[in-house]
């Protein structure tokens, strides 16, 4: 009889204790899946805000105010920015900005065909450049790609692609120490943004990939050149339509 209660004990023992166990797996697992949604949450609102709230600036913009003693930086919104500097932008850095979800595929091929030859080709989008400037910081780790990633995949989420490039012709960086198109335009011309020429505007967009040695106001080959070309391509992009997700009809 003895017997026969210690294995009934036994019995009724295990299934307790397995249920215990489960529970604290569940507990252990709950935790940090928890702390996972709260942190989710909170880059969502944070990217949520800046549809509306202009964004102060970023890591990098910070890092140089902080070892200049000062930056140039104007915000303006999307009507005190001509069509033309904002179809010029998109000619210099990302053509098919309003054919893309962020990422564009043919550039990505184009960079791997180039690496493979040993050449170095980027391929960073307008969205992706407004993820890292705003809300990362500046290098080559996995870690920041990977964010960035993330990153664009919210802004292309949440924002319109107007916003996306407002933000982008107020954090890019046009000179050392200055930012944003408006900045830019007094700092090399003395005059607001909204006054630039396509040919001025095709220049300032030609220092985006090298701004600290670049200046619009050179008249080199080379400067000439890439200017041309962007304001040519520019022009296709008001021709062929490519630029209405961001200019509107009546601009």
């Amino acid at each position: 009889m003895l017997r026969s209660a210690a294995m009934t004990l036994r019995t009724e023992t295990r299934p307790k204790q397995a249920r215990r166990k489960r529970s604290r797996l569940r507990r252990l697992v709950a935790r940090p899946l928890r702390w996972l949604a709260y942190a989710l949450a909170g880059v969502i609102l944070w990217v949520g805000a800046y549809t509306i709230v202009p964004p102060p600036g970023g890591y990098y913009m910070a890092a140089e105010w902080w070892r200049l003693g000062g930056i140039e930086r104007d915000w303006v919104g999307m009507d005190a920015i001509p069509p033309h500097l904002a179809r010029a932008v998109m000619a210099a850095e990302d053509a098919r900005f309003c054919g893309h979800r962020g990422f564009d595929l043919v550039e990505i091929e184009k960079a791997i065909a180039e690496r493979g030859r040993g050449r170095v080709r980027g391929a960073s989008t307008i969205s992706q450049q407004v993820a890292k400037n705003v809300f990362l910081w500046h290098d080559a780790s996995w870690l920041r790609k990977g964010l960035e990633a993330g990153f664009t995949v919210m802004i292309e989420a949440i924002w319109t692609k107007r916003r996306i490039l407002e933000v982008y012709l107020n954090v890019a960086e046009f000179g050392e120490g200055v930012f944003g198109a408006e900045a830019a335009a007094r700092h090399y011309w003395a005059k607001p943004a909204a006054e630039l020429t396509l040919g001025e505007a095709a220049r300032l967009a030609a220092v985006l990939p090298d701004p600290k040695h670049r200046d619009p106001r050179r008249g080199s080959d080379f400067m000439n050149r890439r200017a041309a070309a962007i304001a040519g391509g520019a022009r296709t992009l008001e021709g062929e339509g490519r630029a209405a997700c961001v200019v509107r009809a009546d601009e």
